[in-house]
């Protein structure tokens, strides 16, 4: 069994672990950075449209499948998951959102009150955000420029994302030059974690750069098993190499775990931190029973509405025969067209029941079909337009449990996506608001027919039903290591993210936010890497 030691060991390269270990390496220390993927070097990877040649079956993906729910009528469906070095800011849509300062002033007021807490208000966060972002158009009190995570405007846009954009301001709402600024509220173009057609994930924007560091100790397909906690402190990892060898690693300070809301809880828990019940169901030997441990877990839950265009719209077969080679050429000769796009160019923040209160719902124009594997055969694959509505403030919360003592097993997660009626109002407000979209000039005059929801029936029972067939993730599962206020027994965290009754153990990844913040969830992750990074290096 080989050891050896750093001074910080930073377990899962993601969008907030690929930021802390690099804030670490560029600081003088010696970190060891542990990603159970690959490398982040594939050229649909890098490609902006690449993800949806593999977003229903691919290495570089985990799916983890849920626990049947009872509420969706027994149905089980997928949390895709990073598996890769970069982690879902290497395979997500690349939208460029923070969330709105009100998130972080409630994450505030939550640990304002923690003994050696920290400020995670919206001026202290926001710092964080402007000195990692290099801003193609924006450069303000907001937004900056200079730093090494690129942020741009799309490089193409399709003619369905415009018509789009027209006709929700034809319902009466404001277009939104930047979801990232003043107010969420309105329809427009995202911004994306690209520049000239080529991925700026975590992994290419901290990471290269310090590939050839000597401090920074980079292993891929190396799997953390196990936390070493003695006497109440964590000293190491133990984690099984690419060869399938078992090798220890040991830290002269912190230990950060960044393996994502799924398997950070799993991670503790098979270190026998979590609660005491679980472990002992599984036969582990219990560390420190902390109830929290695999709770809260919040994500953002999705329903599309699919319609079917009159013409050959949008990107339908762009990837294939002659159409690909088509595109390819003309990106590769001039650096432009439908491969600059990362398939998604528009959407809204709209609030149907409250047009001037803070937006409810989240809505991304996606000029395909596009539906999840369980989903797919339900409507034809043609020429269309799929609008998905997303619930930004969600109430529901569900769980990570262990499915046994073995790291090799995934963890059993339970989402419980719209199981709160809240959420589901919400829901069915979003999706008759977009269907009226869809009855607009100038889409209406694109569109042959809604495929789903069904036009014949559109009560709310009706909607509720297809909501709950077709619900799915935003792929944000957050919160499941939450930060928390020093008299709450589900707090996993304090508020500078040191695992409460374990020394020298942080949490750095989405696991730890109180709630979850409004939009897009990998620049907030990144935004947490660095966050923990300066945690770190204050304390020392």
């Amino acid at each position: 069994m080989v050891t050896k030691t750093y001074d910080n060991i930073v377990v899962g390269g993601g969008a907030a672990g690929c930021v802390v270990a690099a804030r670490l390496v560029a600081a003088g220390r010696r970190v060891l950075l542990l990603e159970g993927g690959y490398s982040n070097r594939h050229p649909l990877l890098d490609m902006p449209p690449g993800i949806f040649k593999m977003i229903n079956g691919s290495r570089y993906m985990h799916y983890h499948t849920t626990d049947p729910q009872p509420h969706l009528n027994g149905r089980a469906h997928d949390i895709p998951q990073g598996n890769v070095l970069g982690g879902g800011s290497s395979v997500n849509a690349q939208v460029y959102i923070r969330g709105r300062p009100s998130d972080y002033e409630a994450w505030n007021d939550i640990l304002r009150g923690n003994n050696d807490g920290a400020d995670w208000s919206w001026n202290a966060v926001l710092r964080h955000f402007r000195g990692m972002e290099d801003n193609n158009r924006l450069l303000n009190d907001r937004h900056g420029a200079g730093g090494p995570l690129k942020v741009s405007d799309p490089g193409y846009i399709d003619q369905m994302s415009r018509w789009f954009v027209q006709a929700v301001q034809g319902l009466g709402e404001p277009f939104n030059p930047d979801f990232n600024g003043l107010s969420q509220r309105g329809v427009g173009f995202y911004q994306f974690m690209n520049r000239a057609g080529k991925r700026s994930s975590s992994a290419y924007a901290f990471i290269e750069p310090l590939l050839k560091d000597p401090r920074l100790d980079l292993k891929l397909q190396a799997r953390a098993e196990k936390i070493i906690i003695e006497n109440g402190r964590a000293k190491g990892i133990q984690y099984r190499e690419k060869d399938g060898a078992t090798s220890v690693a040991m830290a002269d300070d912190a230990v950060v775990l960044s393996a994502g809301a799924l398997i950070t809880p799993k991670l503790l828990m098979l270190s026998g931190v979590g609660p005491a019940d679980e472990l002992k169901a599984h036969s582990i030997d219990v560390a420190l029973d902390l109830p929290g441990v695999g709770e809260n877990l919040v994500d953002h839950p999705e329903v599309p509405i699919i319609s079917t265009a009159n013409g050959k719209y949008g990107y339908h077969r762009q990837g294939d025969g002659w159409r690909m080679i088509r595109n390819g050429l003309q990106f590769k000769l001039f650096g432009s067209g439908p491969i600059t796009s990362a398939g998604v160019e528009a959407g809204a923040f709209v609030n149907p029941g409250n047009p001037d209160g803070e937006p409810t719902i989240q809505a991304f124009c996606v000029p395909i079909v596009y539906l999840d594997r369980d989903t797919r055969s339900l409507v034809d694959d043609t020429y269309g337009l799929t609008i998905t509505t997303v619930v930004v403030k969600p109430k529901s919360r569900g769980h990570v449990r262990l499915r046994s003592a073995s790291p090799s097993d995934k963890p059993r997660v339970s989402p419980n996506l719209l199981k709160d009626p809240a959420d589901m109002r919400e829901m069915i407000a979003g999706q008759r608001f977009f269907l009226r979209a869809l009855e607009a000039t100038p889409l209406k005059e694109r569109i042959s027919k809604v495929a789903v929801p069904s036009p014949a029936d559109l009560s709310d029972a009706a909607l509720e039903l297809h909501c709950k067939r077709f619900v799915k993730t935003n792929y944000h599962p957050a919160g499941t290591c939450k930060m928390g206020a020093d008299g709450d027994p589900m707090a996993v965290l304090d508020a500078r993210m040191r695992v409460r009754g374990i020394d020298g153990l942080r949490v750095c990844d989405m696991s730890a936010v109180p709630d979850i913040n409004a939009g897009n969830t990998a620049a907030p992750a990144m935004m947490l890497g660095d966050r923990c990074a300066s945690f770190i290096l204050d304390a020392n």
